[in-house]
């Protein structure tokens, strides 16, 4: 996971980001996160995504 400065990556950086094989693109929404702010909204999104958060069985 990597979070942007703030203020955002440049339109270079983005670019130059997009173009790695290792990379994909994922937003939070149109909201300006700070950047501790915007790395626990991340984990937190990531941890629900894989399952982490069920019942246990």
């Amino acid at each position: 996971m990597l979070i942007g400065p703030e203020g955002g990556f440049s339109p270079g950086e983005r670019e130059r980001l997009r173009g790695l094989a290792f990379t994909r693109p994922a937003s939070l929404g149109p909201r300006i996160l700070r950047a501790d702010t915007a790395a626990i909204s991340a984990l937190t999104l990531w941890q629900a995504a894989l399952g982490d958060w069920r019942e246990p069985r």
